[in-house]
């Protein structure tokens, strides 16, 4: 199953999240429903795509990417025969996806850019929620969007100052340093948002001194998103 079930389990989180605070920014569809499962597709159909990419094992990897693919064709259709304009957000995540696959080539897929293009794409889909929802402000859908991009971000860099670059001055420096601006731009945005900002920017500043198990690690952060997802989407509502 380790071929079909992705095993980064930050990347929920962001599958979730946008869809999550797009709702709460428009009106209920039904189109939703099939919206978020082509998106769930998408994202399990890139899974096993890119380490064909990056191994070359085609043997291996070969029939889950047509397993998903086939699932994904008829949806896609659909959608776009519905909603003839998601064509241009095809294109979008197409755009953003190419630099994905060159990191898997290289088999540089940890690279903090790489980390960025994907929150990026994740994080986009935002857009295509909302605007199945009917929503009117696209202001405040682009001020999400970037609040959300800031926020997995930072846990991006955060995570590799307990994991991959734990003891690495540098990159120490960096996440508290950027949860420190996150906490001010926060706070600007909506002085709601002061509280989670201010916990981020403790766990980013004391959590590196210990040693935690990955999976500790990844429960905190799915803490952190819970929370700040529900901040903003309360936030949203009211």
């Amino acid at each position: 199953m380790n071929r079909y079930i992705p095993n980064q389990h930050g990347a929920w989180a962001m599958l979730i999240l946008p869809f999550l605070c797009g709702l709460s920014l428009s009106g209920t569809s039904w189109l939703h429903i099939p919206l978020f499962v082509c998106w769930l597709i998408m994202y399990l159909f890139s899974f096993p795509l890119l380490l064909w990419i990056k191994t070359g094992r085609a043997t291996r990897y070969r029939h889950p990417t047509l397993v998903y693919g086939l699932l994904l064709l008829p949806l896609l259709t659909v959608l776009v025969w519905i909603e003839p304009h998601l064509l241009w957000y095809g294109a979008l995540l197409l755009l953003l996806f190419i630099p994905t696959m060159y990191f898997a080539r290289a088999r540089n897929e940890r690279a903090l850019l790489n980390d960025v293009l994907a929150i990026v794409l994740f994080c986009s889909f935002v857009y295509p929620v909302a605007y199945i929802g009917n929503a009117i402000n696209w202001r405040i859908t682009s001020e999400l969007f970037i609040m959300l991009v800031l926020y997995f971000c930072g846990t991006a860099v955060y995570v590799k100052t307990m994991i991959r670059e734990k003891d690495n001055r540098f990159y120490y420096r960096l996440s508290v340093g950027y949860h420190l601006v996150w906490l001010f731009l926060a706070g600007w945005w909506n002085m709601w948002m002061l509280v989670p900002a201010m916990l981020l920017l403790l766990r980013s500043l004391v959590l590196p001194r210990y040693q935690l198990r990955t999976r500790t690690v990844g429960l905190i952060e799915l803490g952190g998103a819970c929370m700040v997802g529900l901040s903003l989407i309360v936030l949203c509502l009211f």
